[in-house]
Parts: structure tokens; C-alpha cells; sequence
């Protein structure tokens, strides 16, 4: 029988305004291992009971990118802050400074809606679409709008870029280590992603070295309905959604040649665990500061990083999957 502890913690997140998200999370947070951390300003209430286990085999390593193998979501919040000064956007004429998205705010808009273009244009749509230098007066049909988010969208990205090939961002504790060990011991390794694919390669060129890059057993990448496997592109790969839809990690699998229950999954998010779950896969989580107080209570494990994290632990953590009754 397998000892499994659960930590419950409840937090409410309430922004009341019209110009913010509302949004509860409750847990509890499942662990399969104590865990040596406590977060800042809560509370661990702890339960012991024991679960039978059902075997499985790790053969497949799967890592997200953004937030598991880099904490990126200050860098897309410092991008597009930069974006909206560089074309002076003002959801309120008489605003002195051009939009700026602060950390909390951001926090919570990047966790309730995915993708960039979604965001801007609900946060405009709550707010009144803009005047800037794309548009003088704020665009009042969907023409003039789609120009405007695709414009801020395209730039923002190249400013992404730039501060990933700055030198100055390192991946998260434990990632190469944990890649190295898989490939050592003969483990098949990808890396899916839902972001775009021109960032999630220039990504992991600059953060885990072309050697690593080079020799994943598969790369997945959502975008234009078009799939990246080992770096190149297939088209005509019906992967068509985003997170927390499956597709993309039973898509892996497939090209992996691995069955879902032996392939693991590295996530930073509710989202992400979703879809690993929902593809029939057993999912480790690594939060960050943004993901802290999501429910993560399906998955197998809960980490602040993978600094302490060993291939062995996983695979023992999937030997030992558990189901709670």
C-alpha cells in the first residue's frame, strides 16, 4: 500500500472591477512524497491515508515550455508593456502614461485566457479599444481591430525574442539535469508546447543548447494547426487546440511510439494538467509564483522546482501511481 499525503488549501482572488478577472481557487494540492517547502503566507493542513497502486513504466518524458523548463511570464508581461509604449496605446485619452499590465493583474489575466491575441482583445474589449500610433482614434470595426492586435501581437513578439537571446535568461533549476538523465538512460524526450513555434525553438535553442535541442525525440508545437516533430514541420497534423485540450499530448505519444500511461509530463499549470491528464497520462507539476494557489490535486506530484528532482524519483513516482478513493 502507498502513503499519500494530501495538503488542503483554500485561497479567494477577487478583483471586483470591470477591468479585472474574478477568479476562486480551492484545493486540496495531492502529493505522493512530503514535500520540504511551505508558501509564503499559507496555511498546510495535512491528512494521511493509504491507496493501492497500479504499475507503470516511464519511457517517455514530456516537458512543457513555458514556465517548466523557463519561468517566462514576467518576460511576455515586460513585452508587452514595451509594445504598448513603443505604439503609445491609451485605452483612456486623457491616460499620462501609455497601458501597462501590472504583475498581480497579469498573474491572473495570463491564468484565466490563453494566448496573446485573446488577451488583448478581451482586456480591450473590457475596457474600450484604444487610440495609438497604429490608430489614431480607437478602430471601430473588426478590420481595424484585427490589424491593431495583430500589429501589437507581431511586435511584441519580436521583443520577446530579443530579450530571450539577450544571455540574461537561464532555464528553471533541475531541467538539464533531468533531460540528460533521460537521454542517458535511453528515455524518449519531448518537449510540447502551446505557444508559437518560431518562440518555443528559439526558446530552447538559447536555453537548453542545440545538442539537447537537436536530439529530442520529438517537438510539438501549436500553431497555424501545424505540428514541429524533432524540429521540423509536418503539415496536415490535425492538432488543432490549445491546452487543456489533449491533442497535443496524444499526439506526442503517438510519435513517440509510447503508450500514454508510460509517458510523463512536466506541467507548470491547471491548464497543462488537464490536458496531460485528459491524454491519459500521469502529470508532475512545477509551479511558479503565477500558478502557486492553482488545484492541482490530480496531479501525482507537487514541486517549486525541480532542483531536488531525480529521473529516479519519477520513475518511481510512476511505478506508483495511485488512485484515491
Amino acid at each position: 500500500m502507498a502513503s499519500v499525503m494530501i495538503l488542503s488549501q483554500c485561497s479567494l482572488c477577487h478583483y471586483s472591477s470591470s477591468n479585472k478577472l474574478s477568479y476562486l481557487t480551492l484545493n486540496p494540492l495531492l502529493y505522493t512524497k512530503s514535500l520540504r517547502f511551505k508558501p509564503s503566507g499559507k496555511s498546510l493542513y495535512t491528512k494521511q491515508f493509504s491507496v493501492s497502486a497500479s504499475s507503470r513504466s516511464l519511457q517517455a518524458l514530456i516537458f512543457d515550455c513555458d514556465g517548466v523548463i523557463l519561468e517566462s511570464e514576467h518576460l511576455h508581461r515586460q513585452a508587452y508593456n514595451d509594445a504598448f509604449s513603443h505604439f503609445n496605446v491609451r485605452c483612456n485619452a486623457s491616460s499620462p502614461q501609455p497601458l501597462n499590465w501590472g504583475a498581480e493583474f497579469y498573474d491572473v489575466l495570463q491564468n484565466q485566457i490563453g494566448g496573446g491575441k485573446p488577451k488583448m482583445r478581451w482586456y480591450f474589449k473590457e475596457q474600450g479599444w484604444p487610440s495609438s500610433t497604429i490608430f489614431e482614434k480607437p478602430p471601430e470595426n473588426d478590420d481595424e481591430r484585427s490589424k491593431l492586435i495583430d500589429t501589437l501581437q507581431d511586435w511584441k513578439t519580436e521583443r520577446y525574442k530579443q530579450i530571450i537571446k539577450s544571455g540574461t535568461v537561464e532555464p528553471r533549476p533541475g531541467v538539464l539535469r533531468l533531460m540528460d538523465e533521460a537521454r542517458v538512460t535511453g528515455k524518449k524526450l519531448a518537449v510540447c508546447s502551446a505557444a508559437t513555434k518560431s518562440s518555443v525553438i528559439l526558446c530552447l535553442e538559447n536555453l537548453i543548447g542545440m545538442e539537447r535541442f537537436q536530439g529530442l525525440d520529438c517537438f510539438l508545437a501549436v500553431h497555424c494547426w501545424q505540428l514541429a516533430c524533432v524540429a521540423s514541420i509536418l503539415a496536415g497534423d490535425d492538432v488543432k487546440q490549445k491546452k487543456p485540450d489533449p491533442s497535443i499530448y496524444v499526439t506526442a505519444a503517438k510519435r513517440l511510439g509510447v503508450s500514454e500511461k508510460d509517458c510523463l509530463v512536466l506541467e507548470d499549470s491547471v491548464i497543462g494538467l488537464q490536458a496531460a491528464t485528459s491524454a491519459g497520462m500521469s502529470c508532475v507539476i512545477t509551479y511558479t509564483s503565477s500558478t502557486a494557489d492553482q488545484d492541482f490535486k490530480d496531479a501525482i506530484a507537487i514541486y517549486p522546482d525541480l532542483s531536488n528532482v531525480r529521473l529516479k524519483d519519477l520513475e518511481l513516482l510512476l511505478q506508483n501511481v495511485v488512485a484515491a478513493n
